[in-house]
């Protein structure tokens, strides 16, 4: 899947070819850039990841892809402790399901459509800056570019560069489990609020498998490889062999921390942009690639207030969900009981759950309220 040039200069490179990157080449190349996208893996590749598209995910999907949605939710069972499963029903398709292995494919795909070239195998080793270009030196060789957009994923070479500060880095592991025999999981995803602060877990039915995963901050890997596996004896499928055993670190970030250096920018997960509570990151890397592109290419054009313009949407836009993220997350730490109560069993909770699934609300828009940002407040103190 490589296609090699003699010219390695290119008006903007993107390293990491995951929803942040593959959006932001084909993007740049829609407004006429000249675009080289690189990863280190082989494509299509296996990624750890629930696979969940909430509405605003969809609203930056490629035009004119049909993309492969595997399922679509529309009930959540929740379940505390690994307890009593309570079912709430929803509107139909508040969450896609996606295999990455597949999405991600499709999204490069558009890229190239979009007239990006795709190299993968390459991974990049370091990155300099001199006389206005920027310079990749790979274990495939070097390239320059006027732009680099760095989505090379958490603890990625471009986003220490650029100076990423992270707030919290955490640990998912997950098992792909193949689908059991019935209708039970035809349209039903599971989450069950974990024994430990800020940790839960999740079942999500895809085409032909479930995923199931747990998540905690990062440094408890003992225990969080316990409850993963007590929640799949829960869940009945200890002994089931997986066809994916897989394990990833997330990250978000410091507020007001960069987004660009020079003339290097960082998106999605490289940039730590991700809801902190839910850890929902593919709407964060949709939209701060699809930004990332527009502002590379004009960059890369000669427009000097681009990357600075770009910074101001990230802090204007996704930092305050990252903002409520974490308060929620602080909240349910220490009031996990409380977060049950009202999602399983509260119509309004559940409600606006479902919303925030299907993009109609935030958590932002939620934490406008100043009465509510002082009840969380003061509840996650003791």
């Amino acid at each position: 899947m490589t296609h090699e040039t003699a010219d390695n200069h290119w008006d903007v490179v993107v390293v990491g070819a995951g929803p942040a990157g593959a959006s932001a080449a084909r993007v740049a190349a829609d407004h006429g850039a000249r675009v080289l996208l690189l990863d280190k893996a082989r494509f299509p590749r296996y990624k750890t990841c629930g696979g969940g598209l909430i509405g605003v995910s969809r609203n930056y999907l490629a035009p004119g892809v049909s993309y492969d949605f595997d399922r679509s939710i529309s009930a959540v069972g929740f379940s505390r402790h690994m307890g009593r499963i309570t079912r709430r029903s929803g509107p139909d398709a508040a969450l896609v399901m996606v295999q990455r292995e597949t999405f991600d494919q499709q999204n490069v795909d558009a890229a190239i459509v979009a007239g990006a070239e795709f190299r993968d195998g390459v991974n990049v080793r370091s990155i300099s800056e001199a006389d206005s270009l920027v310079t990749l030196t790979s274990d495939k060789g070097t390239f320059t570019a006027n732009i680099v957009v760095g989505a090379d994923g958490s603890g990625g070479r471009i986003g220490r560069y650029v100076g990423v500060e992270i707030e919290q880095a955490d640990l998912g592991l997950e098992a792909e489990i193949p689908m059991p025999k019935g209708d039970h999981w035809r349209n039903t995803a599971l989450l069950d609020w974990g024994p430990r602060p800020g940790t839960y877990a999740w079942v999500f039915p895809k085409k032909d498998s479930l995923t199931v995963g747990v998540i905690e901050a990062k440094g408890n890997a003992p225990h969080t490889r316990e409850y993963l596996n007590k929640w799949l004896s829960r869940l009945g499928m200890a002994t089931t062999p997986p066809l994916h055993e897989s394990g990833h670190l997330t990250q978000w970030r410091k507020v007001g921390t960069p987004s660009y250096r020079g003339h290097v920018l960082v998106a999605g997960e490289t940039a730590g942009l991700l809801e902190p509570w839910t850890r929902e990151g593919i709407s964060f890397a949709l939209r701060s690639g699809t930004w990332a592109g527009t502002a590379a290419a004009a960059a890369a054009a000669g427009d000097g207030a681009a990357l600075a313009d770009y910074s101001v949407q990230i802090t204007r836009e996704l930092e305050p969900e990252i903002s409520a993220g974490s308060s929620l997350l602080r909240f349910f730490e220490k009031r996990s009981a409380l977060v049950h109560l009202v999602t399983a069993h509260s119509r309004l909770g559940a409600n606006y759950f479902f919303r925030f699934c299907n993009g109609e609300t935030s958590l932002a828009r939620a934490f406008r309220h100043g009465l509510l940002r002082r009840a969380v407040a003061l509840l996650s103190r003791g």
